[in-house]
């Protein structure tokens, strides 16, 4: 029998993702579910009899409760850095959704709670265990593209929020949105081939004076290479989400979250291919790196400082009203 300790997990949050989460902390040998919290008292006990834990309507309490090893912070952004806070200054462990935060203002908040406390901390972004991100990734750094010279993210949603995301929050300017819930993994992506984005500017469109927004046409730059952001909502058109970058020798997009594809030369010719189409339960990959930083070793887990890094260059797009913008190293 294994004398390892097993971590028992708060889920705070029990919509889509956070079940997604919970699935994973179920899975996983060395993890458990305790209890979780919402503030819908049926979304809760509904939760609770799926997993078997305790039922919280109050974070506080749930958090406060002396068996939680491990938090895992699934509500919307404006309340990630309050239960945060609360969880790290109760000595748990802290997985928290992306985005990081509502606002950078409130990232760096966070940042500084990770760089004062010892607890463990990561954040929810999950290209850094998909295959397909991850082979395009190695491939760029080995030179296989030849010289990046053009990096392109395009979003196209016939429907926001998506049919399956059946929360309001999304609909609001304020913490919604395609960019911030879609656009965040794939500018981490940017950040994670090409580091930290340096300049850029966009210009948005709305759908209301408080709701997400419509259309983005942005212009980035990072290590040298020039980059587009186009995003577009409420259409008729299936849904897209990529990042391609083209290299001298090749491209290489990555496409349905999973899928990486290259494209040699004219694609008529049939000079496109699959590389990669492996799809992996990325939050379980999660888990066990959280779990092996947990036990003392190298989790290879994504920090509030590399989300916080990310988030400025959202609150940047927003901000940009299409004049150039630097961000330096952030």
């Amino acid at each position: 029998m294994s004398t390892e300790p097993v971590y028992d997990v708060g889920i705070v949050g029990c919509g889509v993702i956070g079940n997604r989460l919970a699935e994973s902390f179920s899975a996983h040998e060395r993890t458990n579910v305790w209890g979780a919290c919402d503030l819908v008292e049926s979304k809760v006990e509904a939760f609770a009899d799926e997993y078997d834990c305790a039922a919280f309507t109050d974070y506080r309490e749930l958090i406060g409760t002396e068996a939680v090893d491990v938090v895992y912070v699934g509500i919307p952004p404006t309340g990630h850095l309050e239960v945060a806070q609360v969880a790290l200054e109760r000595e748990k462990d802290v997985i928290c959704e992306k985005p990081l935060a509502e606002n950078a203002a409130e990232g760096e908040k966070m940042v500084e709670l990770e760089a004062s406390s010892e607890r463990t901390t990561a954040v929810n972004l999950p290209f850094r265990y998909t295959p397909g991100f991850v082979e395009m990734r190695e491939r760029i750094h080995a030179g296989d593209v030849g010289r990046p010279k053009r990096i392109n993210l395009d979003f196209r949603f016939p429907q926001w929020p998506r049919e399956w995301q059946d929360v309001e929050w999304l609909k609001s300017r304020e913490q919604g949105g395609p960019l911030r819930e879609v656009g965040t993994h794939f500018l981490f992506g940017v950040q994670e081939i090409f580091g930290s984005v340096e300049r850029l500017s966009a210009e948005v469109t709305y759908t209301g004076p408080e709701t997400y927004e419509e259309s983005i046409v942005g212009y980035f730059e990072v290590d040298g290479v020039h980059g587009t952001l186009d995003l577009l909502c409420d259409h008729e058109q299936s849904e897209e989400n990529s990042i391609t970058v083209v290299g001298s020798e090749s491209s290489l997009t990555l496409t349905e979250w999973y899928k990486l594809v290259e494209n040699r030369g004219d694609s008529e010719a049939g000079d496109v291919t699959t590389l990669n189409e492996m799809r992996e339960q990325t939050t379980l990959t999660l888990v066990d790196e959280f779990v092996t930083s947990l036990d003392g070793g190298d989790g290879n887990l994504v920090s509030f400082e590399e989300a916080q890094r990310v988030q400025r260059v959202v609150d940047a797009v927003f901000a940009s009203e299409g004049t150039m913008r630097e961000l330096g190293d952030g």
